[in-house]
């Protein structure tokens, strides 16, 4: 071990362990996280994939008016206590003017503290807020700093991190590129990647459709910047970072669709007014559009029907164009 490795914090000398919930923005940082806490020789433990248990337990610990999303952030939180050192969560408020984040990823550092504020768990978070000069890179740096990481050491691993990411993201987008060019009846699923990513509400979405042929795509798999700068052809004034990126990503590939699913979470506050506005101003290109709304009582009997008469409706539509 160098000079500048990180000196164990725990009487054992083991590695440090720190906590990573399975959801938010897990599924957007899951490379960026990993990568950074390795290179620093710190431990990652993981929550396991959404389960009953989770949403069970993260609903009670939860106030009714939250959403979905958060019920199941807070029960992947709750079933890493007592596994770890630290639990990551980070406050995100904004990446600049007009590209803020949901209040939930403002304020979930204050949001878990006070919601188990009784349980032996110690937070580890970084704030990131670019209108007051808070960058991605300083925050993580000054993070690592927090737990005894020499500047040197910490400064290495976030560059490391940050281009394992954006190898991620462009393979991701590199991927998606490629299905919107093939044959077939092609799908995209525009929402958030916690939800379509999570085994116990998107998944099976996503699984059903793959299993009835569909060539389904992702929105959210696209180059982010390319579709922030295209979602002003819908609203030159949407300031959410990932509606942005979502109305973007359609805005850019509308014609090579057959219709989109707006999946969400119930009941999140940006996608009721982002995925209206998507419908209202639909006559873009007056594509077969989808929307759907999960909550916790949601059965895959009610789901795959809807999804079942979609299917159907865009069918017949090609099979109408096809003989006209």
């Amino acid at each position: 071990m160098d000079k500048f490795r990180i000196p164990s914090l725990r009487h054992d000398q083991t590695l440090i362990r720190v906590g990573i919930p399975r959801a938010f923005l897990y599924y957007r940082y899951k490379t960026l996280w990993s990568v950074f806490f390795r290179e620093l020789d710190i431990e990652t433990v993981y929550s396991e994939p959404t389960n009953r248990k989770i949403e069970e337990e993260g609903n009670a610990a939860a106030i009714d008016e939250m959403c979905l999303a958060m019920k199941i952030y807070l029960g992947h939180v709750e079933s890493l206590i007592g596994k770890c050192d630290y639990i990551l969560v980070p406050r995100i408020v904004d990446f600049g003017i007009r590209r803020v984040m949901c209040v939930s990823f403002q304020g979930l550092p204050d949001i878990v503290r006070n919601v188990f504020h009784n349980k032996p768990m110690k937070i580890l978070t970084y704030n990131v807020q670019v209108q007051k000069k808070l960058t991605e890179d300083k925050a993580m740096i000054e993070m690592a700093q927090s737990l005894g990481v020499p500047a040197p050491l910490a400064k290495k691993a976030y560059k490391i991190a940050a281009k394992a990411q954006q190898k991620a993201e462009e393979e991701a987008a590199k991927k998606a590129d490629e299905l919107y060019r093939s044959d077939g009846l092609k799908i995209v699923v525009a929402a958030h990647s916690y939800v379509l990513e999570d085994e116990y509400i998107g998944k099976p979405v996503m699984d059903y459709l793959k299993k009835e042929g569909v060539t389904v795509i992702r929105a959210d798999a696209v180059d982010h910047k390319a579709a922030r700068n295209a979602s002003a052809k819908l609203s030159p004034t949407l300031k959410w970072e990932l509606s942005r990126e979502m109305v973007g990503s359609l805005c850019m590939h509308y014609n090579k669709i057959d219709g989109v699913i707006l999946l969400s979470a119930y009941p999140c506050a940006l996608d009721s007014m982002v995925n209206d506005m998507l419908i209202r101003k639909n006559e873009i290109s007056h594509i077969p559009m989808l929307q759907m709304t999960l909550d916790a009582q949601t059965g895959t009997a009610g789901v795959e029907t809807r999804l079942e008469s979609f299917l159907d409706i865009i069918k017949m539509r090609r099979s109408g164009e096809a003989t006209a």
